[in-house]
C-alpha cells in the first residue's frame, strides 16, 4: 500500500517521468508473474473502488446514470482484464517465425520487449475506462505508466489518483493531475510511447508535441461516425438498437452513431417510431436517473448553438419530449432530437456532435449512401442496419473505417480480440486485447545463424565463385 504522497502535481512531472525510467531500467523485461500482479491490482482497485468511481463521475456530470458507468467503465475494463490475465503468457512467448530455405539451417524468431514509460491522456466522457483499458495493455507489455486524465472531470481524477496510489507504487503507475497547460506539457514529456484519446484537433496537436521527441503515438480521436439503415432493415429492431447507440451517455461518446443515412422508403414510420421508443426508455427526463447530464455548460451550450444553427439554415427540429420536462436546477439536460433537412452548410453536418441530437438524411440507392461517407474524413465507427447481405457487404467493403457494428451500435468496441482504433482523421494505430500488447510492445526480431551455416561462400574474395552462388540464391528467392 501506498501513502498520497504518491498523488502528485504537474512540477514533478519530469521527475516522476526520470523515476519511472529509472524503475525500468532496474527490470527490462519483467516476468509473466509480475505483469499479472499489475493487472490482479487493477482487477481488484476496480472492484474495490467500485461504488467511489460510480459516485466521482456522477457528481463530475451533474448526472451520470450509475448503469452506465457500471458497463461503459467497470465492466470494461475488468472484461480487458480478465481476458488479458488469461491471454498474457501466450502473448509473452518468443514466437518461431517462417525462415525462407536459402537462410537456413538459420531460423528467426520474433521477441517482444516492453518499450519502458507509456504516458496515457484520457477524456472525460468514460474517464476510467479510457484511463484503465490503455493501461492494462501497457503494463501487460511490462511498461511504467503515467496517467494525465481529464480537467472536466476533477472529482473523478481526484480519486483516480488516490486509488492508484493506494494499489500501485509510483515507479509503477501514477497519475497526474491539472489543468489543460498541464495537459500539454504531459505531451512534451519524452515517453516511450503515448496515447491520446480526444477530439481530432487537439490530437493534431498532441502528434506535433510528440514528434518533437520522435515519441510514436496512438491517437484515438472522434468524427463523424455514420449509421446507415438499408431499405431491408427490419425498422423497428434498427431504431431500437440505434437510439441506445445515439442516447447511452447522452450521446458523450466517441463511437456514438453521429448521423443517420436512412433509406427513403422508411421515412413515413421512422419520425413516429424513434419518437415512441426514446420516449418508452427515457419516460422523463430531468428526474431520470437512467437520462446523463451533459457535461458542462459549455458544452451544452454548444449543443444548444448547433440546433440554432441548424434551424436558422431550414432543418427541421423534432423534440423527442417536451421542452419543459428537460428544466432542471441542478442536470444540465439536454432533450433528444432529431433533425431533418440537415445539409453540409449546417455545423451540426460539420463538427462532431457529442450530445444527444441525431440528424437524418434520407437516400434512394445505396451508392448514394456510400459516396456520402466516402466523401467526408474516415470515421472511428460505422453502422449499417439491414437483412440484406449483398448490401451489407457492399458497404463494408466500398467504406473505411475505424470498426463497424452491424445491426447495432457500439458492441465492436468491447471485443477484446479485436483491435479498436481509428482510420485517418479519426486516428492512428489501436489496442485492446492483444492489440494493446503488441501496441505497446517491441517486436524485436532475432536471426540464430545456425554454426553448419555457408555465408563464406559470399565471402571475398569475390569473382566467379561468387557469382554462380548468388545466381542459385537468386533462383530460390
Amino acid at each position: 500500500m501506498n501513502d498520497a504522497s504518491a498523488i502528485v502535481m504537474p512540477v514533478d512531472m519530469h521527475r516522476l517521468l526520470d523515476a519511472q525510467r529509472a524503475a525500468f531500467e532496474r527490470d527490462r523485461l519483467p516476468s509473466a508473474k509480475v505483469r499479472i500482479d499489475r493487472i490482479d491490482r487493477v482487477i481488484d482497485m476496480t472492484e474495490k473502488h467500485r461504488t467511489a468511481v460510480i459516485r466521482a463521475i456522477d457528481a463530475d456530470f451533474g448526472g451520470r446514470s450509475a448503469h452506465e458507468t457500471m458497463l461503459g467503465d467497470l465492466f470494461a475494463v475488468i472484461a480487458d482484464a480478465k481476458h488479458t490475465r488469461r491471454h498474457l503468457r501466450s502473448w509473452m512467448t518468443t514466437k518461431r517465425v517462417p525462415t525462407r530455405i536459402i537462410f537456413r539451417p538459420g531460423r528467426n524468431r520474433l521477441m517482444r520487449q516492453p518499450l519502458g514509460v507509456v504516458g496515457i491522456v484520457s477524456p472525460w466522457n468514460y474517464p476510467y475506462f479510457l484511463s484503465m483499458a490503455p493501461a492494462i495493455g501497457a503494463l501487460a507489455a511490462g511498461n511504467r505508466v503515467m496517467l494525465k486524465p481529464s480537467e472536466l472531470s476533477p472529482r473523478f481524477s481526484e480519486l483516480l489518483a488516490h486509488i492508484v496510489a493506494d494499489s500501485f507504487a509510483p515507479e509503477e503507475v501514477t497519475v497526474v493531475q491539472g489543468d489543460g497547460e498541464t495537459g500539454r506539457a504531459f505531451c512534451d514529456l519524452p515517453f516511450d510511447h503515448l496515447l491520446f484519446t480526444g477530439s481530432t484537433a487537439v490530437g493534431r496537436k498532441v502528434a506535433l508535441a510528440a514528434a518533437r521527441n520522435l515519441t510514436p503515438v496512438t491517437l484515438e480521436l472522434g468524427g463523424k461516425s455514420p449509421a446507415i439503415i438499408d431499405e431491408t432493415a427490419n425498422l423497428t429492431r434498427s431504431i431500437e438498437r440505434l437510439a441506445i447507440g445515439k442516447l447511452f451517455n447522452a450521446g458523450q461518446t466517441c463511437v456514438a452513431p453521429d448521423y443517420l443515412l436512412l433509406h427513403e422508403s422508411h421515412m413515413a414510420q421512422f419520425e413516429p417510431e424513434f419518437r415512441a421508443f426514446v420516449t418508452k426508455a427515457y419516460p422523463t427526463l430531468a428526474s431520470n436517473t437512467d437520462y446523463t447530464s451533459i457535461i458542462s455548460e459549455r458544452h451544452s451550450e454548444r449543443l444548444r448553438s448547433l440546433i440554432e444553427d441548424a434551424r436558422s439554415k431550414g432543418a427541421r427540429i423534432v423534440p423527442l419530449h417536451e421542452s419543459g420536462d428537460a428544466a432542471s436546477a441542478t442536470r444540465r439536460i439536454v432533450p433528444p432530437m432529431l433533425l431533418f433537412g440537415a445539409d453540409d452548410h449546417m455545423k451540426i453536418m460539420q463538427e462532431e456532435i457529442f450530445g444527444p441530437l441525431l440528424p437524418v438524411r434520407t437516400y434512394r440507392k445505396l451508392d448514394e449512401a456510400i459516396a456520402y461517407v466516402n466523401a467526408r474524413d474516415r470515421p472511428l465507427s460505422l453502422y449499417w442496419f439491414g437483412e440484406n447481405a449483398t448490401n451489407r457487404d457492399r458497404v463494408l467493403r466500398s467504406t473505411i473505417s475505424g470498426g463497424v457494428t452491424v445491426n447495432d451500435c457500439m458492441w465492436h468496441i468491447l471485443q477484446n480480440d479485436s483491435p479498436f482504433g481509428g482510420a485517418g482523421a479519426s486516428g492512428i494505430g489501436a489496442y485492446h486485447g492483444e492489440y494493446g500488447f503488441r501496441t505497446f510492445s517491441k517486436d524485436k526480431p532475432v536471426f540464430v545463424q545456425s554454426r553448419f551455416a555457408m555465408g563464406f561462400t559470399l565471402w571475398p574474395p569475390y569473382g566467379r565463385k561468387f557469382e554462380r552462388i548468388e545466381a542459385l540464391l537468386r533462383w530460390f528467392a
